[in-house]
């Protein structure tokens, strides 16, 4: 790192304060994984006002892979989701149709929760 403050330039846009580099082009992104490894697909209605939601925890991917993998499971189950703190949440009860999209990715899975 080094010891300037320099937040913007002209010549590159905004700047990362960490590395120095444009902020497209960070050089100190996270990369870490954020899942243990055990994927676990569980049904919630807990604080949903009694609508179910299907989320899936546990998935060792990075964040951004995380978020690209939501996007292609929400498609594919047609409807609406997010990703939020590492796991994935789907809107409805797609419990099923997850566990087979998740092994046709190569992550083994199993249903937890009542």
């Amino acid at each position: 790192m080094k010891n300037r403050s320099l937040v913007y330039s002209t010549d590159q846009g905004r700047l990362c304060p960490a590395c120095e580099h444009p902020v497209t082009d960070c050089q100190c992104k996270d990369d870490t994984v954020i899942g243990d490894g055990k994927v676990r697909i569980a049904l919630e209605t807990k604080g949903r006002k009694g609508k179910g939601v299907t989320v899936v925890t546990g998935l060792p991917l990075t964040e951004d892979k995380l978020k690209t993998l939501g996007k292609k499971l929400k498609a594919q189950c047609g409807t609406g989701g997010a990703v939020k703190d590492g796991h994935i949440e789907i809107q409805g009860d797609h419990r099923q149709k997850l566990k087979d999209l998740l092994e046709k990715e190569g992550f083994s899975s199993k249903f937890t929760g009542g």
